[in-house]
């Protein structure tokens, strides 16, 4: 993969990118990921601006590899949280859930790589225009950041190709190396990975959530909440309450009532599996185990070449 645009970019062995998911993405997973050859992101959503700080200071203590910052741009504290990432010379920042526009001539004019996280074409373009090094579109199957229009990633990676000259990074449903491979056929040069990663050793998930995870089937999570932030969540005991509220017709205010504050942290940091939000994306149904990181990286790249070296004798059939 010489010719490998996000590899170049962000100077990684492999096109595997940890997705920064809250409560799941401290410092432990993404140093491991990076150590292993991906690159991994320290979750800032879920974290008060001085624990952000301490992930990052821990995560280079861990490697000396690229690693950066994934950072939602709704967080109430953003301010303080770009402060420290300019503060401790992170070099590569994903933003996600807003107007990239706002923050990202900032974040250029002190060197650091930016990549925004967008559910459609539209907005893949309007990342490239405030200045974007690459974009991750992320596809109706992911947990989280997931788009109204619920655009499938086979769909959605192709358009985004078609529409910016900048590297696309390939998220939503991507597990192992076949789904890689899919992406890279559609045009992806790197793809983001979340779920799988959620259930390893290194995740800060709790063990009752990765337990939960590692047993969804197929049809166990749905997308919701889409008034207010659409995401995908097992269907619990709190799912369901979500259900009833919107088959007796609840608004907006309601809905962010039923979800409060701290709903998230209580199923997947404090593992409550009946009132906790549990998000995660549909390709939890295809795993079973809980791995070191290091492993899951090694076993997508193997796998990955392993499907790539069989296109010739593919096309010997045609």
């Amino acid at each position: 993969m010489k010719n490998n645009r996000v590899i170049s970019l962000f100077g990684i062995e492999f096109p595997i990118i940890q997705a920064g998911m809250i409560w799941c993405s401290g410092w432990e997973l993404a140093s491991a990921v990076s150590n292993a050859g991906g690159l991994g992101l320290i979750g800032s959503g879920s974290m008060y601006p001085d624990i952000l700080r301490d992930h990052i200071r821990k995560c280079k203590a861990a490697t000396n590899k690229p690693f950066g910052v994934n950072l939602p741009l709704l967080y109430p504290q953003i301010s303080d949280h770009i402060s420290i990432i300019l503060e401790e010379g992170v070099k590569v920042v994903f933003t996600s859930a807003g107007n990239p526009k706002t923050y990202a001539g900032l974040f250029k004019e002190n060197g650091v790589t930016v990549v925004h996280v967008v559910s459609s074409s539209k907005f893949a373009i309007k990342a490239q225009e405030a200045g974007c090094d690459a974009v991750v579109a992320e596809g109706f199957e992911a947990g989280g950041h997931n788009g109204r229009e619920e655009t499938t990633t086979l769909c959605l990676i192709p358009a985004v190709v078609d529409a910016v000259k900048i590297p696309v990074i390939a998220a939503g449903g991507i597990h192992h190396g076949r789904s890689m491979a899919a992406a890279f056929a559609l045009g992806a040069e790197a793809v983001q990975v979340g779920s799988r990663f959620v259930a390893s050793l290194e995740s800060s998930a709790h063990q009752n959530f990765k337990n939960s995870v590692i047993q969804t089937s197929e049809g166990d999570t749905r997308l919701t909440l889409k008034e207010i932030t659409p995401v995908r969540l097992i269907k619990n005991a709190f799912y369901q309450r979500v259900e009833e509220a919107y088959t007796r017709g609840a608004g907006i205010d309601e809905l962010k009532e039923l979800l409060g504050r701290g709903r998230a942290k209580k199923g997947m940091f404090e593992g409550d599996l009946n009132e906790g939000e549990l998000e995660i994306g549909q390709a939890s149904a295809m795993f079973n185990d809980i791995l070191p990181a290091a492993d899951i990286v090694k076993n997508m790249m193997q796998e990955f070449k392993n499907v790539v070296s069989q296109a010739p004798r593919w096309l010997d059939d045609f």
